[in-house]
């Protein structure tokens, strides 16, 4: 399981390899369109920033997944967006669009589980490596 330095320098050499090729490469990760996400910091009340993929986008919805590599915690973004919902995407380096974050249901984890894993089979041991039941996230 990753450790907060980890995704920390991740994120950061995400955001580096964006920059210095002027998006030509980072714009998709395993075949997965990439994303930035702002949330709002739920204790400091600041913008925070972290580049996700989104293994799913049907039309104005796109699907996140907060595995955090299979850790038994939640993701920091996971647990803003969960206490502030106004969120900032933007897809593939595209421009930055509000959005409203919303944690899916049973039901629709269960229908959009196997499209997310069959998008990344990753996301798969992610879930066998971790108790919790790894969140799905719709943006719209």
């Amino acid at each position: 399981m990753p450790t907060d330095l980890q995704l920390k320098t991740m994120n950061a050499g995400h955001r580096l390899l964006l920059k210095l090729t002027g998006g030509r490469l980072g714009r998709t990760i395993a075949g997965m369109p990439s994303l930035e996400l702002i949330t709002i910091g739920r204790k400091s009340g600041e913008p925070r920033s972290v580049m996700l993929t989104a293994p799913i986008v049907d039309g104005d919805t796109i699907v996140v997944v907060a595995s955090r590599g299979g850790d038994p915690t939640h993701p920091a973004w996971f647990l803003n967006l969960r206490d502030n919902p106004a969120v900032e995407v933007s897809l593939q380096q595209g421009p930055r669009h509000p959005m409203k974050a919303r944690i899916a249901s049973a039901d629709e984890r269960a229908a959009l589980w196997p499209r997310v894993v069959e998008a990344y089979r990753g996301y798969a041991s992610y879930q066998r490596k971790t108790t919790r039941e790894i969140p799905l996230v719709l943006l719209t």
